[in-house]
């Protein structure tokens, strides 16, 4: 049986079908920046700037992530989301900018990230900014925190982000959770060690600000 994250494949096509622009990019939707720059940063510090570690961006999208990666010389990608349009529209900016040698090592997976069969301990570095906080069911929780603690590798690290306490309570027409940074740490625990956490103000790009909640923890 499908998963509720499976079943909204459809949802998020049609989302990445709407919104985009020349360029490829998705800026039409409330996410949106140009460059994540507080995961760029925490990436290239719990890799010390290894540009062979592996890296799984949950819920990729069409965001410029894997771009500033590709052009800091980073190649062992997982990229994954439910939205195969995204994927392809991604996929298509990626090879026009970089070409087909420096994307080979790119994996491109669509689906649901709780059911997926990942690599175990396949991963340095699992990132997300765009899932976790959709699974309003506990066991969709429970299945995302155990995919994570089966992929990560012992002393790798999870860098999620989700919607703050005074974050929006809905994004693109879904009910989401919020968390605290207590919250949150005590998701992943005891499987994961909170290293870090901080708060920051995403702005949209209608302007509207948004409160969001990132941790850093290492895998024991």
């Amino acid at each position: 049986m499908n998963s509720p994250l499976n079943s909204d494949s459809a949802h998020w096509d049609a989302v990445y079908q709407k919104h985009g622009n020349a360029a490829g990019l998705p800026a039409g939707v409330s996410w949106y920046r140009p460059h994540l720059e507080r995961s760029l940063h925490w990436i290239e510090q719990l890799t010390a700037g290894d540009t062979a570690a592996r890296i799984i961006d949950v819920g990729t999208g069409e965001s410029t992530l894997a771009d500033d990666l590709l052009a800091r010389g980073y190649r062992a990608l997982e990229l994954l989301d439910l939205s195969a349009t995204a994927l392809a529209h991604l996929r298509a900016r990626l090879e026009a900018r970089f070409g087909g040698a420096a994307c080979a090592d790119v994996s491109w997976r669509a689906g649901d990230v709780t059911q997926l069969a990942l690599p175990e301990s396949g991963f340095d570095v699992w990132h997300d900014r765009a899932v976790l906080h959709f699974l309003t069911d506990p066991t969709q929780r429970a299945a995302y925190v155990a995919q994570a603690m089966r992929c990560v590798r012992p002393g790798g690290h999870l860098i999620i982000a989700t919607f703050a306490p005074d974050g929006p309570p809905r994004c693109s027409q879904r009910d989401v959770m919020r968390y605290s940074e207590a919250e949150l740490a005590a998701l992943f625990a005891p499987g994961f060690e909170a290293v870090a956490s901080e708060r920051e103000i995403h702005t949209t790009p209608t302007g509207t600000q948004q409160a969001f909640q990132i941790l850093i923890a290492r895998r024991r």
